[in-house]
């Protein structure tokens, strides 16, 4: 029966997901041409707390737990797990103030309103997975980027979502690639929970009353420790708060 009601409030949700996506494209575009990054920057924002504020349609909510300190004055490497496509506009939004860029595979350049002219314009960068080297070079140079900037890069390890929740396996390359470009950089390790679920269904419907949680756990210093400790740690910090169930 609570399967049957989510209908309705499933078509509610995508309705305003997508008019979200379509509203900001040309406001993207508009706000890029007349006011540059930050004006931009600031649309995207917005953009993100619109999509993220969708889930109250289907009765769920985003809980963001930052109990942490984190300077504005430093570059940032975010690394969390991945379940789907909206543990996206959460981090965008909550964590704007650091500028979080991405890195995504270069078919989400292209056919997605708002979301690819934000990966292209956006100071975020695409990748060939086919293509090591070019992977390599594209994500050296973001790494710099990030440095000079002092922005925020956010990678998921494990490179494709989890479908059930249970966390696979985080690949060392793409961190390891950034960890030595950004050697002022603080990793912040983020832990998501529950938002597979929204795909359980294979995306339609949506499960009613749904809480996604983000938990944001102690920073650190990318110096501190060994590369090989260094992923160790975020590795066993980000997977120790998530939850299958």
């Amino acid at each position: 029966m609570k399967k049957l009601i989510s209908y309705p409030f499933s078509i509610l949700y995508y309705l305003f997901f997508g008019l979200s996506l379509l509203v900001f494209h040309p406001i993207q575009w508009l706000t890029l041409k007349i006011g540059g990054y930050n004006a931009h920057r600031k649309s995207v924002a917005l953009l993100n707390l619109c999509l993220t504020k969708c889930i109250f349609f289907i009765g769920g909510r985003v809980k963001f737990d930052n109990p942490n300190h984190i300077p504005k004055d430093k570059p940032l490497i975010i690394v969390a797990n991945h379940q789907s496509m909206n543990d996206i506009p959460p981090i965008i939004w909550y964590l704007r103030k650091h500028h979080p860029k991405f890195i995504s595979k270069k078919e989400l350049g292209k056919g997605i309103p708002s979301v690819s002219f934000n990966l292209k314009h956006g100071g975020s960068v695409l990748i060939d997975r086919k293509d090591a080297k070019q992977s390599l070079t594209a994500i050296t140079n973001f790494g710099k980027y990030i440095q000079k900037n002092k922005y925020a890069a956010v990678i998921f390890p494990e490179g494709t979502r989890s479908r059930d929740g249970v966390p696979k396996r985080f690949s060392e390359n793409g961190l390891k690639m950034l960890v030595k470009n950004i050697p002022d950089g603080l990793i912040i390790p983020i832990s998501i929970n529950n938002s597979w679920k929204l795909l359980q269904y294979d995306g339609f419907p949506l499960p009613l009353g749904l809480t996604i949680n983000f938990k944001v756990h102690q920073p650190i210093e990318v110096s501190s420790l060994s590369f090989q400790d260094l992923f160790k740690l975020t590795e066993e910090t980000v997977k120790k708060d998530i939850i299958v169930s």
